[in-house]
C-alpha cells in the first residue's frame, strides 16, 4: 500500500500546484498584461473616482438619463451576484406583462413619443447586466433626455453617435451604445 500512497500523493501536490496556483498566476499575470482594463473590471474614471463599469450596466431612471435594458437581477438591478436572465419563453404570459407594463411606462415618460420601442428597452439581456443599447434605443429616448436637460435633439443625436460602437472586429454582433459612457459623456458635458 505505501508503494501507492506515496506517488498518489506526489501527483496530488504537484496538480494542485500547477492547476491551483502556478496556472491561475500565469493566466492572472497575463491578463493584467495584455489586457489590464477589462481583467480590474473596466473601472471608469472620473477625477480620480469610480464611477462605473464599462462592462456592467447602471441602473438609470430620471428623465435626464439614457436608460439602459432592463435588469434582470431581482431585487437590485445591476447587481452581478445575482447574473441571470429571466428565462421566459416569447408567449409566457408574465414575460408579455412584464413588457407591457415596461412599454407603457417608456410612453408616460415621454407622452407623444409614438415611434415603435425598441425591443431592447423592453427585455433583459441574458445576463441581466449588459451596459449596451441599441443605436436604436438610444435615438428612442434623445427627445426625453433632450427635453429634461433643455439641449437640442441634434445635438444629442450627434453623442449617441459619438458613442455608437462598431461591431467588433467589423463582423462581429451589432452596433451598440454603452449606456454608462454616455451617461457619463452628458454630465462631463462632451
Amino acid at each position: 500500500m505505501r508503494g501507492h500512497l506515496r506517488p498518489a500523493l506526489t501527483m496530488v501536490l504537484i496538480l494542485t500546484a500547477l492547476t491551483g496556483l502556478l496556472y491561475p498566476l500565469a493566466v492572472t499575470g497575463m491578463a493584467q498584461l495584455f489586457f489590464p482594463g477589462p481583467a480590474n473590471g473596466s473601472v471608469i474614471l472620473r477625477e480620480g473616482t469610480a464611477r462605473g463599469s464599462g462592462l456592467i450596466g447602471q441602473h438609470f431612471d430620471r428623465p435626464e438619463y439614457f436608460w439602459g435594458r432592463p435588469s434582470a437581477t431581482a431585487p437590485v438591478p445591476y447587481n452581478a451576484a445575482a447574473s441571470g436572465g429571466s428565462n421566459l419563453g416569447p408567449t409566457n404570459p408574465a414575460l408579455i406583462e412584464t413588457v407591457t407594463t415596461r412599454v407603457a411606462a417608456l410612453r408616460a415618460a415621454d407622452p407623444g413619443n409614438d415611434a415603435p420601442v425598441p425591443v431592447d428597452l423592453v427585455t433583459a439581456s441574458g445576463s441581466g447586466l449588459d451596459p449596451h443599447i441599441s443605436p436604436a434605443a438610444a435615438l428612442y429616448q434623445v427627445r426625453r433626455v433632450a427635453r429634461a436637460r433643455g439641449l437640442e435633439e441634434d445635438a444629442l443625436r450627434l453623442l449617441v453617435a459619438r458613442h455608437t460602437e462598431a461591431r467588433q472586429f467589423g463582423l462581429l454582433g451589432e452596433p451598440r451604445v454603452n449606456v454608462v459612457h454616455l451617461n457619463l459623456a452628458l454630465d462631463d458635458g462632451r
